[in-house]
């Protein structure tokens, strides 16, 4: 699409929220506002908040462009009300975004496509912190969170089980620890594009991920030819298997010493972050496409019934 038919084209730009990853979608909103004006959109930036509704009845946008992360926007909460309002949209839709926001419900589509993941289950906090719910090593985390967000790691010569905050959910997911690289893959209109390996200093939690010098990017990663393909395949099936559209980002961890049978899937994100120096970008730049290019492209794939 030119210039000229694109300053046609009001956009959106969803960002904020009420969730724990409020911050880091605000960052990922303002990049993709200036992205798209650079690229020749007329862009509104909107915090998404109680009021939303009334916000995009009062703009009536072409396309919401859904900068949002973590809860009520990346879980189909947010995707409801644009297929309410009949507003094009981004990213996946209402489904796979609640079923790949849900790490329990993710993992049984996961089993249905025959891809690896680790051993989990729920149990109540209450009883997570009584006792070990499952042989140590193993992680403790919400199941219907990004980011790393209240994330605890319990190893294998623990003094008992995991002290939890006082605000964690009821319900928490108690998975086996996996130890190894982490790798991610991007899969962009049903195509994968590379594979990035973050290296970090300790456990790659929300701090690694958005703190300056918490982590850093190796892209490509220099990993086996084998190990690469199965990356790209698995993320490409997790991207189906989901019913994601749009631009997801499938994770791994990788231990080398396993070879193959040491590559697991720990998630499948269907709203990556998107700033220039994010994982998802990155690697849609060694393809050749820029940020703005990258974030055109998410406009005009844009749609309803997604």
């Amino acid at each position: 699409m030119g210039t000229s038919s694109r300053r046609s084209l009001h956009v959106a730009v969803l960002m904020g929220g009420p969730s724990a990853e409020r911050e880091v979608s605000l960052s990922s909103g303002r990049e993709c506002a200036k992205a798209l004006r650079d690229e020749g959109y007329t862009v509104t930036e909107v915090d998404a908040g109680p009021d939303l509704c009334a916000r995009l009845a009062e703009l009536a946008p072409d396309v919401a462009f859904n900068a949002l992360h973590g809860r009520w926007g990346e879980d189909g909460c947010v995707q409801g009300i644009l297929e309410w309002m009949h507003i094009r949209y981004t990213h996946s839709g209402v489904l796979a975004s609640a079923l790949a926001m849900d790490k329990e419900k993710s993992k049984q589509a996961y089993a249905a496509a025959d891809l690896p993941f680790a051993a989990s289950g729920l149990w109540p906090s209450r009883e997570i912190q009584r006792r070990h719910v499952m042989d140590p090593p193993y992680v403790v985390k919400p199941y219907n969170e990004g980011s790393s967000v209240g994330v605890y790691i319990v190893g294998e010569n623990p003094n008992g089980p995991p002290a939890l905050a006082e605000d964690v959910p009821e319900m928490m997911m108690v998975e086996a620890y996996v130890p190894g690289r982490e790798l991610t893959t991007t899969v962009i209109g049903g195509k994968a594009l590379g594979v990035t390996e973050i290296v970090t200093d300790g456990w790659y939690d929300y701090h690694a991920k958005y703190a300056a010098g918490g982590s850093r990017h190796i892209v490509p990663a220099q990993v086996p030819a084998e190990i690469e393909l199965y990356c790209l395949d698995y993320a490409l099936r997790a991207h189906e298997v989901l019913g994601c559209k749009g631009v997801s980002r499938t994770d791994f961890r990788w231990d080398e010493g396993r070879g193959l049978e040491g590559l697991i899937l720990l998630e499948t994100n269907t709203q990556p972050g998107m700033t220039p120096t994010s994982l998802a970008p990155e690697q849609a730049l060694v393809q050749g496409m820029t940020f703005g290019q990258l974030c055109a492209w998410m406009v005009e794939d844009a749609s309803c019934n997604r």
